[in-house]
């Protein structure tokens, strides 16, 4: 484990997250992990069942599947994104619908 004070035992966090999501009438929890002036990291737990409803699209952004699966939608596409994947968010509405249990880094372009 390393003692620098930025970094995150993401996994740790992650399953303590998805503990956390199981407690809230929202099923969803997350944590800003990195906010900086050009930069934002935040890790989200959904518990299976559970959507980010369709939102704007920031100007760049990626999703990456740390644990399960998740559907990210556009009104016009969608696509199954499994742990391991990575995905730029699409540059239009979108949506994020839990498959099963998940975990996601959405890091954002703040500039």
């Amino acid at each position: 484990m390393s003692e620098h004070p930025t970094v995150t035992a993401v996994d740790a966090l992650a399953a303590e997250l998805l503990d956390e999501a199981e407690k809230h009438r929202a099923r969803r929890t997350a944590r800003t992990l990195v906010a900086g002036n050009s930069l934002r990291s935040t890790l989200i737990a959904l518990l299976t069942g559970t959507e980010l409803a369709e939102h704007d699209s920031p100007a760049g952004g990626t999703l990456h599947v740390l644990g399960g699966s998740v559907l990210l939608r556009t009104p016009s596409r969608q696509w199954e994104l499994a742990e391991g994947d990575l995905a730029t968010l699409p540059p239009e509405r979108h949506s994020v619908y839990a498959l099963t249990d998940a975990t996601l880094l959405l890091t954002v372009a703040l500039r």
